[in-house]
């Protein structure tokens, strides 16, 4: 197995490099663009295709194996749930797990992938306009920024996006009111659920994939399927279980069902703040703060505080003028008066990792840069 340097690839060169991964002929990869990677064994097991590192917000990050097998069986149920194969457009890094999956969906379907620039959304509907795409996979924030100031229409330059068949957006929450933007401006989006050991995405608009189990254990998210890792470069206790003859994943993710029978995600249970001995989940205050139309992009951290223990502090990305007691009462409403935003923070751009999600560690050193 080498090291595998993405920047500079082509289409061509990335779906020659994922086949021949996939089928054996070829080195395992371990993709990387300059950023840390995690620490690589010399030798892999016989049908691991992949290395991937983990996100690493929480540490360092840690090496996934990724069998072929589990690639595979990931990118069909994706296009059997979407209603087959075709080409996409790659708007995220293939270093991360769900860029990577748009390169074996590719693969698989026969087509290379449409390179697009993920800093530019513009470039996606390009590639959409051009390439006969059927499918695109994006996060939150660059749907956000895509559709924040559109109104009842999308612009010219962005109207091809409504002929994709589906649009993925994963690999971090995505806000209700958000969701309901796009779809109402013709976009057929699809939220996703996954990570790095289940191979990205498994959970669609918040149901699992064919082949997927999801349970609940003490309200966190335990998945189970043929989408599965191998395991990590290094021994890590409990993060794969053996239970009722299957083999679990146990995630870091507090979830509940809904009254259709759809995973919700409520956040990481790392990410829960005791506020005043009560539990608050920052994603849960993010939703709820996202309903105002005045909050475009929103963070919740919690700042150490003498009396509370924690308090929440909310980061936003305004679209207007924002009200720190308009923001307390729908917290307040929603959620309980422990939820409620101690202060508002105005950013032009909230801090992210490479990957595209919120960099939560971030915004925590910029509450408290901010307090000094």
């Amino acid at each position: 197995m080498v090291p595998w340097p993405v920047a500079g690839r082509t289409a061509v060169d990335l779906v020659r490099a994922v086949a021949a991964a996939l089928d054996g002929s070829g080195p395992a990869l371990a993709p990387h663009a300059g950023g840390v990677t995690p620490a690589l064994p010399a030798d892999v097991p016989d049908g691991v295709a992949a290395v991937l590192a983990t996100s690493g917000s929480t540490g360092r990050p840690r090496g996934v194996l990724l069998d072929a097998a589990a690639l595979v069986a990931s990118a069909t149920a994706t296009h059997d749930r979407l209603g087959g194969p075709g080409r996409w457009v790659l708007a995220l890094p293939p270093e991360h797990v769900a860029g990577l999956q748009v390169v074996v969906r590719s693969t698989l379907a026969g087509v290379e992938p449409v390179l697009a620039d993920p800093r530019d959304i513009g470039t996606v509907a390009m590639a959409a306009r051009e390439g006969r795409v059927r499918y695109a996979a994006l996060v939150p924030t660059q749907l956000h920024r895509a559709i924040a100031g559109v109104r009842d229409r999308l612009p010219a330059d962005l109207a091809a996006l409504a002929g994709l068949e589906a649009i993925l957006v994963g690999g971090a929450a995505v806000p209700p009111t958000l969701l309901e933007h796009g779809r109402a401006l013709g976009l057929r989006l699809v939220t996703t659920y996954g990570s790095t050991e289940t191979s990205g995405g498994c959970v669609y608009d918040g149901v699992p994939l064919d082949g997927v189990r999801v349970e609940l254990v003490d309200d966190v998210v335990r998945v189970a399927g043929p989408t599965l890792a191998r395991g990590y470069t290094e021994p890590t206790a409990d993060a794969f279980v053996e239970r009722d003859l299957r083999r679990w994943f146990v995630t870091s993710d507090l979830g509940r069902w809904t009254a259709d029978g759809r995973l919700e995600v409520l956040g990481r249970r790392d990410d829960v703040l005791v506020v005043g001995g009560t539990n608050v989940a920052p994603q849960a205050v993010e939703r709820a703060l996202a309903t105002l139309p005045e909050i475009g992009e929103v963070c919740v951290v919690g700042v150490p505080d003498e009396r509370w223990g924690h308090v929440p502090v909310a980061v936003v990305v305004a679209r207007a003028p924002t009200d720190l007691q308009r923001a307390r009462d729908v917290a307040v409403r929603t959620l309980g008066s422990a939820a409620a935003p101690r202060r508002l923070v105005e950013v032009a751009a909230l801090p992210m990792r490479p990957s595209g999600k919120v960099d939560r560690a971030a915004v925590a050193r910029l509450v408290t840069d901010e307090e000094e």
